[in-house]
């Protein structure tokens, strides 16, 4: 039965925020503090057409609302805001501009670039002074109205404890655009993360959760456009409660909750990369598409004294108000529907620091933080921040509040410099190793608060990371000026490509020392989708705009006999991983638990067993040393671990530390096929450039005491010297404001 529309919207309620279905009607709501009125135009089911337009009837409490009887999901709809165009005192009202709901659940149509999305007359000479009256709804995506009902049929969350975590950051389109197993339709969507191929792989790697670059809805920048390129990372958001459109291959939210269902089935957690820190809209001179034009100074913070301007501790032009109670609803409201509509399992925030800042600056108990960290649904999720943003002290590393993982560039850039024959790195690489406690050991945290990396989207590959000595960015189009100069990386002889094949091999294991120092480490690895199949990216370390081959997932390159050896490699790292729960402790190192009599939790010697001395620590030209973790194993009984790290040219010969132990090698770089064997003899040759892991388990006492009589020395005693402190870090030479 067709009902006729209403002439006027009835008054209301201006909770919830955003467009709520009842089943009778729906009730419209929007934060303005700054508008005279704001008007709701219904548009056709494409978008393309405006049938109507009402006038909120009510303002309660800053929130514009109004109901209308009969409408349905599927109705769509756009908002214009009537109030004063004053740019120097921050207000930006425009009605001639349609905005998007900054709670519009779905979006219909796309945006179409042309001059009538600014608010102001582009060529004027008063630049954003001026004010432009073109309509700007032809060029406007529009929100929908949705049901949110989905059968998540008895869905249940992973769960996986942090000690047991090892992510995948991927990209929702990367991953899938080159599987030539799926239809052409399917690939680069949300229905291509559900297929069983695609989660086949994952539990044959063993990672337990994917970290998913942005999916909320975003806008293609206007210059990348131009050039023929896109913004293919998505940290430019366009609505913060939408799936991105082009992600879902049947234009059914469903969609996307099907892929979080089918991934959870197979034990593997959903975390989502989030960009609260700014929005599409730019500084000053960007369009109009949402909250600009709906209250540019609730917002955005804006230079005090001079509104016309905004402040950009992000680097993308604009920063999003969060110390504003509406703004910081707004985002909290954010996580928790993708929490509970979506199941999400966990959020990477980026440029956190931004989110943390008050009104002097980084504040660890920020309304931000404390929103989160009181919050009974979010404060159960993972939540991982980028620590630093550009603005003034904009570094944060290891000082986010309890509860908090942060993504550690000191890890990656320390491994990545130990591995290419860097000088004088034993004394970090060993923080790094061991839970980063200089870092992170404050405030009862734990290692699992370090996300330890050695590649992520931003950055070289792996591949890349031992091909590449300076970024080859000319495909972005901006004359390679864009991206960072300081890779912490070595091409081993040649920039690029070669033929060599010694220097292939060269470069093959460089790069499984990296993979297997990463998972080897206390903390919480992080592996870079494509990098377990030696993927490439030509040398660009800033393919946010490349939509194409260059970043897509090469499965056919995975196939190929490297690509699968590589696979098989990291699978095998991360199943030791599981397999021993002392490279998963849940608490720092520091030497002082003595596991047996003389046996410490922790302990460095040099390649002749002999444990390393304050001297030695501070020896630059050292490159190598060993490792040894002992604890309980996976029945509680004693083992002890080595890892033999060798970064230097040519081949070292360790000795294992006393007490003489029956050893087996778990795993050599050099030599990625080698099954586990048991150590014959009393010496074990590193290859240049390699790691050797080997185990003793399980011991007793009476084990322990019998190799002491076995070998040279005489009895237990304190083996070896702490690394000296690190001392401070430098501002990380990763803090690119597209991250």
């Amino acid at each position: 039965m067709s009902h006729a529309m209403p002439d006027r919207l009835l008054p209301g309620s201006p909770y919830p925020l955003g467009a709520s279905w009842d089943g009778l009607g729906v009730n419209f709501a929007v934060f303005s503090a700054n508008a005279q009125k704001i008007e709701l135009c219904l548009f056709d089911p494409t978008g393309r057409k405006e049938i109507r337009r009402f006038t909120l009837p009510e303002c309660t409490d800053e929130i514009w609302h109004g109901y209308l009887p009969n409408a349905h999901p599927g109705t769509a709809y756009g908002f214009r805001a009537h109030g004063p165009y004053q740019p120097q005192h921050g207000h930006r009202f425009n009605p001639h501009k349609l905005l998007l709901d900054p709670y519009a659940r779905k979006l219909v149509g796309q945006f179409r670039w042309s001059d009538a999305l600014f608010g102001y007359r582009v060529h004027s000479n008063r630049a954003d002074l001026s004010i432009d009256r073109r309509d700007s709804a032809p060029a406007m995506p529009k929100c929908v109205v949705i049901d949110e009902a989905f059968d998540w049929s008895h869905d249940k969350r992973p769960n996986v404890p942090w000690g047991e975590t090892v992510v995948y950051e991927a990209h929702v389109r990367g991953v899938s655009m080159l599987r030539p197993d799926l239809r052409q339709h399917e690939r680069g969507t949300f229905a291509a993360l559900a297929s069983p191929e695609f989660i086949e792989h994952l539990l044959k790697l063993g990672v337990t959760a994917v970290e998913l670059l942005p999916v909320h809805a975003f806008l293609n920048d206007r210059f990348l456009v131009e050039r023929g390129l896109r913004n293919y990372w998505g940290y430019n958001t366009a609505a913060f409660f939408a799936p991105e459109p082009s992600y879902l291959s049947s234009h059914r939210l469903d969609e996307m909750r099907i892929a979080v269902r089918q991934l959870h089935a197979a034990g593997i957690e959903v975390i989502l990369d989030v960009v609260y820190n700014h929005t599409c809209e730019g500084n000053e001179m960007g369009p109009t598409v949402s909250w600009r034009g709906l209250d540019n100074a609730s917002y955005y913070r804006l230079i005090p004294g001079d509104e016309r301007h905004h402040i950009n501790d992000t680097g993308c032009g604009n920063t999003v108000n969060l110390p504003h109670p509406r703004v910081l609803q707004m985002v909290m409201d954010s996580l928790r529907y993708w929490s509970t509509k979506f199941n999400i399992d966990g959020f990477r925030f980026d440029l956190g620091v931004t989110l943390g800042r008050e009104q002097h600056g980084f504040d660890p108990g920020s309304g931000f933080f404390d929103a989160l960290r009181q919050d009974p649904i979010l404060s159960q999720r993972k939540l991982i921040s980028e620590p630093w943003d550009i603005g003034p002290g904009g570094y944060q590393l290891g000082n986010h509040p309890p509860g908090f993982a942060e993504w550690n560039d000191r890890f990656r850039d320390t491994v990545r410099r130990f591995w290419r024959g860097d000088a004088g790195l034993r004394p970090d690489l060993a923080a790094r190793l061991t839970g980063s406690a200089d870092l992170f050991n404050r405030r009862f945290r734990k290692p699992w608060a370090s996300v330890n990396f050695v590649t992520s989207h931003d950055g070289f590959t792996l591949a890349d990371t031992t091909a590449y000595e300076h970024k080859h960015n000319e495909a972005n189009r901006e004359d390679n000026n864009d991206g960072h100069n300081e890779n912490c990386s070595r091409n081993w002889g040649v920039e690029g490509p070669t033929d060599d094949p010694v220097l292939l091999e060269t470069r093959k294991r460089v790069a499984r020392s990296l993979i297997a120092t990463l998972l080897m480490a206390l903390g919480t690895p992080m592996v870079l989708a494509g990098d377990e199949s030696l993927r490439t990216q030509n040398g660009n370390n800033n393919a946010y705009c490349q939509d194409n081959e260059l970043s897509w997932l090469d499965w056919e390159r995975a196939e190929s006999p490297d690509g699968r050896q590589m696979t098989t490699f990291v699978a095998r790292v991360i199943a030791l991983r599981k397999q021993h729960p002392l490279l998963r402790e849940t608490r720092f190192l520091f030497g002082d638990r003595e596991v047996l009599p003389g046996l410490f939790d922790v302990g460095w010697f040099d390649e002749h067993g002999d444990p390393l001395t304050i001297e030695a620590w501070q020896d630059p030209e050292g490159r190598a040393f060993t490792l040894r973790r002992a604890g309980p194993g996976l029945n509680n009984e004693t083992e002890v671990l080595l890892m033999m790290l060798n970064a230097a040219d040519e081949t070292r010969r360790f000795t294992p530390p006393a007490p003489h132990l029956e050893w087996h090698v778990l795993l050599d770089t050099a030599e990625p096929e080698s099954a586990p064997h048991r150590l014959a003899v009393p010496e074990v040759e590193v290859a240049a450039h390699s790691l050797v892991m080997l185990a003793a388990q399980p011991i007793g006492e009476a084990d322990w005491q019998a190799g002491w009589k076995a070998g040279a020395h005489h009895g237990p005693r304190l083996l070896t010297a702490l690394p000296p402190d690190p001392g401070a870090h430098p501002p990380s030479s990763d803090t690119s404001p597209t991250t």
